[in-house]
This record gives structure tokens, C-alpha cells and sequence, in this order.
């Protein structure tokens, strides 16, 4: 089958288009015809050698699948050749074909395309994992969610506009993002370049309460905004580093407003735990999906010969949602 293959980590460049054996399902896993994937930036630290993936998981880069299911293994119930699938994979995205684990499947919605359901394993799940399930998000709160346009801040904006309409949401973004965050319904947008220290600003527009639940991958840099920031019982959940892995923390501050420091990730979860993040999330929102309340925002679509190009798009951050390759016709 053909697959983008890395020979050595670094620049985009080191990213080829080649040909490997085609993977073969366990009993458990189901074997997809990959019509779409996505990008995403744990991609970019695989391709310069920081985040190899899991033991037994694809060394092909690719989190997340949209296609149909052409081989299904001797264990698997309740999934059938042809069925339009995605799934969330531990690597082996940007191929023609992917094992999955049977309990890491969704149903892709009749109203959604291919290219849409590629958007939604990674991103929308990291985003529903931390902000809901870790987070406890809750109509009539506030949060403070980084990273304005990328691909988890939109997912996460999209989610809480939809399970949470009276949540009160307020993003960092670059100052060419504004615009476009502002339209997805933020309460309030703050630009990062201006604001790197955004503590007054949170102070006066929640009349010095503080916020309830803070999503941020940036790191060491705002720990000391985002916790002077957190209302009375706030969670801060740390899904990133971005800006480096140590900084000072007033641990008697924290002790007394009993505010809570959440570190997580998706990728490296037990199988079974993955699986019941997907089943909650398929009960909880992936009906917002099929009925268009949430659509996938993308910034461009790829053929998977322009892999090195959609990488380079990813690096400048100059894109507002998901940017997605095409593997096949549909």
C-alpha cells in the first residue's frame, strides 16, 4: 500500500511517499480503507523524533482515520465490511490502509463527509476528554481555552457552544485570528501578543471571581496567569508544553483556593480506557454532528502528495481549524 514514510526525523522534507505491506487486523481490530485523514501537531513532534508512538502501534504518522472498513478480524461484533467508519489509531493515519480497534470506531453520521469525520477522533475527543470529562465543564460556568483557531480550540469552542450554551468561553488568539473566534461565539477574545499576562483582564470581566476551567497547552509560560486566574475550586488541564516544563507555583495559594492541576493526554491511554472515552463522547456528541450543529471547520484539504506542504501549513500557524489530507475518492 502506499504511505508517507519517515527514513530519518527533521524538517518536513524527510516526509516520502512510499510503499509498505498493508497492516493486518488482530482479532479485535477492524482493517479501513482510508479515504481522509487529518493533521495534527503531535504529528510534527513524531517527525522530528520526540513522541515515538505506543508499543504495537503504526511508526506511520496519522491519529485519526475516515474511510470503510474492508477486513474485519475474527473477533470483531457489530462492524461489517463497507461500513462507513472513523477511528481514533495509536499511528498509521497517512496510509491507504489502518487497523483500528473495533471499540475505537464510530459510526460516520449520513451527513457528514469523509473529509469532516477525519477532523473529529483527535481533536474533537482530546477536546470533550479535558474539557468534560476531566474538566466538568457545566452550563453557567466560565473557561479559558488557549490557543485560538487550532484544531482543539475550535473543537473544544464548538463542543461547549453546543452541550454547554450558557457556558461563558474566553480564548487567547493571535491577533490575525481574532476575527474568526470571535464569530464562533466567544465571549470574550483576548490577543496573546498584547496580553501575554491576561490575570487583570480575567479579574474585571468576571468581577474578580475567576474562571472555572482553563484548557492549556501552552505550559510554563502561563502557569502563573492561569492559576491567578481560577475562580475558587478551578481545574487547570495541562494537555501541552509548548513553552517549556517547569515554572514556579505558589502551592499555599492553590491549597487555599483548593484549585485543582490536571496534566493529560489521549495517545498513551490503555486500549480499554480509550474505548470508553469514545463511547461517551459517541453518546454525548456525536449526535451534534449528525444533525449539523457541529461541523468540522477546515482550513484546506491536501492530496497525500502534498503531505510536506500540509506539515509546513501546520508549522507557520497560519491555519484556523483542521487542515486534512485526502488519501482516496470516496
Amino acid at each position: 500500500m502506499k504511505a508517507v514514510l519517515i527514513d530519518e526525523f527533521g524538517a518536513p522534507e524527510v516526509m516520502k511517499i512510499g510503499t509498505v505491506d498493508k497492516p493486518q487486523p488482530k482479532g479485535n481490530e477492524v482493517l479501513i480503507k482510508v479515504v481522509a485523514t487529518s493533521i495534527n501537531r503531535p504529528d510534527l513532534v513524531q517527525r522530528m523524533g520526540n513522541y515515538p508512538p505506543p508499543p504495537g502501534d503504526s511508526e506511520i504518522l496519522g491519529l485519526e482515520v475516515a474511510g470503510t472498513i474492508a477486513e474485519t478480524g475474527s473477533d470483531v461484533k457489530g462492524w461489517k465490511v463497507g461500513d462507513r467508519v472513523m477511528a481514533l489509531v495509536g499511528g498509521g493515519g497517512y496510509a491507504e490502509y489502518a487497523v483500528a480497534y473495533e471499540n475505537h470506531l464510530m459510526t460516520i453520521p449520513e451527513s457528514m463527509s469523509f473529509e469532516e469525520a477525519a477532523c473529529v477522533n483527535e481533536s474533537y475527543i482530546t477536546a470533550f476528554l479535558n474539557v468534560f470529562m476531566i474538566g466538568g465543564l457545566e452550563d453557567g460556568q466560565t473557561a479559558i481555552l488557549h490557543g485560538g483557531g487550532g484544531g482543539v480550540n475550535t473543537a473544544a469552542i464548538q463542543l461547549a457552544k453546543a452541550l454547554t450554551p450558557n457556558a461563558k468561553l474566553i480564548v487567547t488568539a493571535h491577533p490575525n485570528k481574532l476575527q474568526r473566534v470571535k464569530e464562533l461565539g466567544v465571549d470574550l477574545v483576548i490577543d496573546f501578543t498584547q496580553t501575554p499576562d491576561f490575570t487583570e483582564t480575567i479579574k474585571e470581566y468576571t468581577g474578580k471571581r475567576g474562571v472555572d476551567l482553563i484548557l492549556d497547552h501552552v505550559g510554563a509560560k502561563y502557569l502563573k496567569p492561569n492559576m491567578n486566574s481560577l475562580a475558587y475550586k478551578g481545574k487547570l488541564v495541562i494537555i501541552g508544553v509548548i513553552s517549556g516544563i517547569k515554572a514556579e507555583l505558589n502551592l499555599a495559594l492553590m491549597m487555599v483556593k483548593r484549585q485543582q492541576i490536571i496534566g493529560s493526554v489521549l495517545r498513551s491511554r490503555p486500549v480499554a480506557e480509550k474505548g470508553e472515552i469514545i463511547a461517551e463522547f459517541t453518546r454525548r456528541a456525536l449526535p451534534k454532528f449528525a444533525d449539523r450543529s457541529i461541523v468540522p471547520i477546515i482550513e484546506k484539504v491536501f492530496p497525500l502528495e502534498d503531505v510536506v506542504k500540509a506539515h509546513k501549513m501546520m508549522e507557520e500557524d497560519t491555519h484556523f481549524g483542521k487542515i486534512v489530507l485526502k488519501i482516496a475518492d470516496s
